[in-house]
């Protein structure tokens, strides 16, 4: 079961395309986060909303609010994959122990191995603000995203 909103967000620290950690907990008090769980880099789907997250990152990374997408997918492939596409954002890898923090917010289909295609904000309390989920195949919409996000800013 997802998280719900008004939840604690399940703290961690994972490492981004870069090999640089991402720490949930640096946000609080300082910003709202965007946290975007996909299935799997290079997917049509998720190549379609990441590049599309990067032509408006100006929606997304603001004094207030920032973005991070997490998969499960392993650094390196992340890392191909943001070099491929220009994405210069987070890309969070949930590689191992395989799944644990999709696990914790509840968004890991085990039988795939991966997240489902799942959005949530984290406010500055760190508390889930808001959050949504689509079917793997139906991409994101992001005004809806970054409208939420701004509520939060």
């Amino acid at each position: 079961m997802p998280l719900q909103v008004g939840d604690k967000a399940p703290g961690f620290t994972l490492r981004d395309q870069h090999g640089a950690d991402f720490t949930l907990s640096a946000y609080t008090g300082r910003k709202a986060v965007l946290l975007v769980f996909y299935p799997y880099a290079f997917s049509g789907v998720c190549t379609g909303e990441l590049t599309g997250f990067r032509d408006r990152l100006g929606d997304f990374e603001t004094e207030t609010t920032t973005i991070a997408a997490i998969s499960c997918d392993p650094l390196f492939t992340q890392r191909a994959f943001a070099d491929r596409d220009g994405i210069f954002f987070p890309l969070l890898s949930d590689f191992w122990p395989h799944g644990a923090v999709s696990s914790a917010y509840g968004v890991l289909d085990t039988e795939s191995g991966s997240p489902l295609r799942s959005s949530f904000v984290i406010d500055r309390d760190g508390l889930v603000g808001w959050s949504v989920h689509n079917d793997m195949g139906v991409a994101r919409d992001l005004d809806l995203q970054a409208a939420e996000l701004r509520r939060f800013a």
